[in-house]
This record gives C-alpha cells, sequence and structure tokens, in this order.
C-alpha cells in the first residue's frame, strides 16, 4: 500500500539526498533510538569516512549519542604515520576523540594483502569496542557495487554475491554501514559543500590490489555504459541478502532435525538431496565459529565423505577448519596444532586443582559429596600423560583394554591421543573422568571426603576446585 501525504508519495530514506539530518533517519533505522547511544566510527580520514564522522558531529549533541573515532594504521606505506596524523588532526577539529591503531603486516603467503589487512583491521577494530557500543564504517553505493563484482569473479555464492549488510554482527557488539544506499558523488558534493579536508590514501592507485584495478580500470567503463550501475547492483545484492535469510531459515530447520549435541548425524543427512546437504553443511560450519570450505570441499562433504564406510574415519580439512565423521556422526573441528601433548611430570592437585593440557583443555578434580574419589586414598602428586597404546587397566574381573574403555565411552579415535591418564608409580590411578582405579574409588557408606575429576575439552571457567583438605575453592 502505498503513503501519500497531498498526493505525492514520501520518498524513502536511500532516496533522500544526503545530509546530517538524512543520518540520523538512517540510523534510527538500523540501531533505534539514538539517545545514550555510543558510535565509534572507523575513520581512515579520507573523503567517505571523513563526511560519515562530520555528519556524525553535527547532530550528536542534539540526538544524544556520543562519538568517537578509530583510525588503523596498516603500515602498508612510508606516509602512512602522516595519514595517522593527518586523521587525528581532522577528529580534532570536530571536537571528536580519535585513538591511533598501529598494525605491523607482512606479506603473507599464498594469500592476498588486501583479504590479510582487512581481516587485521576488523580484528583491531573489534577489540577496542566497549560494551553496547557500534561501530559505523562509511561504505557507500559504489563500495558495495565493487565489493558484488569482486565476488562474482570469485565465483562466490548468494551469500557472498549479497555483499555487505547495512547492519552485521561484530564481535559482542553490531557494525552499521549506513551510507550503503547512497552515491559517492553525494559524499563528494557534501565535502565539497563544507571545504572539508580529507587525506587521500596513495594505496589506493595501487593497481595490484584487486578493487583498487576494478575501481580504476573497469568501473568508468561500465558506467559510461551503464550510469546506474551502481544503484542497480546494490538493488541485487539486496535481493540476494533476501533469498540468504531464507536459505538460512531453511537451512537452520535442516541442522534441528540432524543435530545429535554438537554433531551432526550422517543418516538424517544422507536422506537430503545435495544441495539440501550443503545449504546445512554450510548453516551449520558457519555457527560452529569455522571459515566456510572451498566449493570443491563443500561437494566433497556432502557426497564422498557421508557416502564412505562407517569405519573408514574419513575428514576434510581446509584453512581454518575440518570435519571429521566417526560411526553415525560428523563433527565440526578448528584446525589446529595436533602434535603430542607432552606428560607432565607432577600435578599436585592439593595445591594446583586445575592443569591445563594445552589447546584450551584442562584437567581438575573438583570437591563432590557424590563424587566417586577417595580423596584421603589418592595419592598426591600424580603424573599426568597420555596414550601410547596397548594400555590396560585393573578391574576386580581382571584387566580391561584403555581402547576399549574409549570406545565404549564414545571418545572419537582422533580425540584419545589427548585423553590424560593419571598415574602412581606407573599404575594408572584414572583416565580423565571416565574411569577410576577400584583402589581408588569412594566407598558409598564411607565418610571420607570425595571429589571428581572433571577434563574440559575447550576453554572454560573451572569451579568448586578442591584444595587442601578436600575442601571447594575457587580456581
Amino acid at each position: 500500500m502505498k503513503t501519500r501525504t497531498g498526493g505525492a508519495r514520501l520518498p524513502s530514506v536511500a532516496a533522500q539526498r544526503f545530509s546530517p539530518r538524512w543520518l540520523v533517519t538512517r540510523l534510527r533505522e538500523l540501531a533505534g533510538p539514538l539517545r545514550g547511544r555510543h558510535f565509534c566510527v572507523a575513520f581512515s580520514g579520507g573523503l567517505d569516512s571523513s563526511v560519515l564522522l562530520t555528519a556524525l558531529a553535527a547532530v550528536r549533541t542534539r540526538s544524544g549519542f556520543s562519538l568517537r573515532a578509530v583510525h588503523v594504521d596498516h603500515g602498508l606505506h612510508s606516509q602512512s604515520g602522516v595519514w595517522a596524523a593527518a586523521a587525528r588532526s581532522q577528529a580534532r577539529a570536530l571536537r571528536v576523540p580519535c585513538e591511533v591503531v598501529r598494525l605491523r603486516i607482512e606479506q603473507p603467503r599464498g594469500e592476498s594483502l588486501e583479504a590479510v589487512a582487512r581481516q587485521r583491521r576488523y580484528g583491531a577494530l573489534a577489540a577496542r569496542l566497549a560494551p553496547g557500543e557500534l561501530l559505523l564504517t562509511a561504505h557507500h553505493q559504489e563500495d558495495q557495487l565493487e565489493t558484488v563484482l569482486l565476488a562474482l569473479l570469485r565465483g562466490s555464492g548468494v551469500r557472498g554475491l549479497s555483499a555487505m549488510a547495512a547492519s552485521s554482527a561484530i564481535a559482542h557488539s553490531l557494525l552499521l554501514r549506513p551510507l550503503l544506499t547512497v552515491a559517492r558523488a553525494q559524499l563528494e558534493q557534501f565535502a565539497r559543500a563544507r571545504k572539508l579536508q580529507w587525506t587521500e590514501d596513495l594505496t589506493n592507485l595501487d593497481e595490484r590490489f584487486d578493487r583498487n584495478y576494478l575501481r580504476r580500470q573497469v568501473l568508468p567503463l561500465l558506467r559510461e555504459r551503464w550510469p546506474a550501475v551502481a544503484a542497480t547492483v546494490s538493488r541485487s545484492a539486496s535481493h540476494l541478502a533476501e533469498a540468504q535469510g531464507l536459505l538460512e531459515f531453511v537451512a537452520s530447520a535442516g541442522v534441528a532435525q540432524a543435530a545429535d549435541g554438537a554433531a551432526l548425524r550422517i543418516s538424517v543427512l544422507r536422506g537430503m538431496s545435495q544441495a539440501q546437504r550443503r545449504n546445512v553443511l554450510r548453516c551449520w560450519i558457519a555457527a560452529r565459529g569455522l571459515s566456510a570450505p572451498d566449493h570443491r570441499r563443500l561437494r566433497e562433504i556432502a557426497g564422498p565423505m557421508l557416502a564412505a564406510r562407517t569405519d573408514a574415519l574419513p575428514r576434510v580439512q581446509w584453512r581454518g577448519g575440518e570435519l571429521r565423521r566417526h560411526g553415525d556422526q560428523l563433527f565440526a573441528l578448528a584446525q589446529r596444532d595436533r602434535g603430542e601433548p607432552a606428560a607432565i611430570e607432577r600435578w599436585d592437585w592439593h595445591g594446583r586443582p586445575w592443569l591445563p593440557l594445552g589447546s584450551g583443555t584442562a584437567l581438575g578434580l573438583v570437591a563432590d559429596r557424590h563424587g566417586d574419589v577417595d580423596l584421603a586414598a589418592l595419592p598426591c602428586p600424580l603424573r599426568v600423560d597420555f596414550r601410547q597404546g596397548g594400555e590396560r587397566l585393573r578391574e576386580s574381573h581382571g584387566r580391561v583394554a584403555l581402547k576399549d574403555l574409549l570406545q565404549s565411552q564414545g571418545i572419537a579415535p582422533w580425540e584419545r591421543a589427548g585423553v590424560p591418564l593419571l598415574r602412581d608409580r606407573g599404575r594408572i590411578v584414572a583416565v580423565a573422568d571416565l574411569w577410576v582405579d577400584a583402589a581408588y574409588r569412594a566407598d558409598r557408606s564411607g565418610a571420607a571426603p570425595r571429589g571428581r575429576f572433571r577434563w574440559r575439552r575447550s576453554d572454560a571457567v573451572p569451579e568448586h576446585a578442591v584444595g587442601r583438605g578436600g575442601r571447594a575453592r575457587g580456581d
């Protein structure tokens, strides 16, 4: 339904000319009421971010929000220090605090310098956001056009072609791009009308970078033939973002259907079409905090990996992640150094109730009146080492293979080398929190203090650790 006033259709915010008042309206659309908000601008000192910071500074008092800027000096040009000083001076003239963050970025092997610099920049910005503070960037309509074209040239899917969102998550906050519907010509007109000074980053002239080549060599030809190319491609990106949202909605239902704790059930995935599998896998891998596998590896996961025999234990790796199968389960893991863990000669669990084991894992002994460990009988210190193969455990009915215990407990094969073994003079006293030697198990009728081993397989805050005398204490 069209809204009319005096017989004319009200113009959308995107169609209005850029101004501080327009910006306030746009920010309210993205962030809600502005009073009491805290905004941090990613401030390069160039035209775009200078216009954004100037417009925000003009309305901050009336709108009731606080404002500051952060300039990231990548150190990629000999003049970068000069540009950082100029940015700080510009912000000072607007009475806006400006922090300069200096990075040291070296040419990566096999990676795009642009991509690495962008990743480091956003990481630095995210690390400096205060709780509740929103990050603003000055990306505009032509930036969106470049992003779509670069994604197209890389063969990206719907997610990549939907380009930049006006609002997206970053660290514990939000990243807002309020100028995505604004043409750069409007920003330049605003800057010249107010006689703004800005810095031209000379790295933007270096056509070795894909975006610069596209901007300087390709886009002028496109605009000559299709003057509205930035607006029309941005509209296509919006349509694709909507389609991506629908794909994610469908994928989340598929993930819920196949979920088995932290894993996915292979049998459920096999009941889906190849396209459904890939959609579910993309959503699930992203939710696990891993980078997306490339097209070839995703097809390998959705096809041969899921079709392999149950005992084949296949895995697929890519930069930043890997998927492994165990029985009917599919696991997503962060790719990290999986070298052999080192033995720990002495664990004084009285004085050090939580023992880091590396890679974010830890072993602890917690006070628990229903625990299965007799703290009075348990030796101290203990030696902590790891499986070498062939270990056997003492049980009342004879010896049991450690391998059989780990299988019965559902420990995946790739995790077994990292299961901590606790020993006293060579004898295995306990296996992580999975098994305790009968000689050290608490007697249910006894009054001796009890505890329980805790094996944390990822970073976590330990609690109720056992101190001297078996009392619970904080770590």
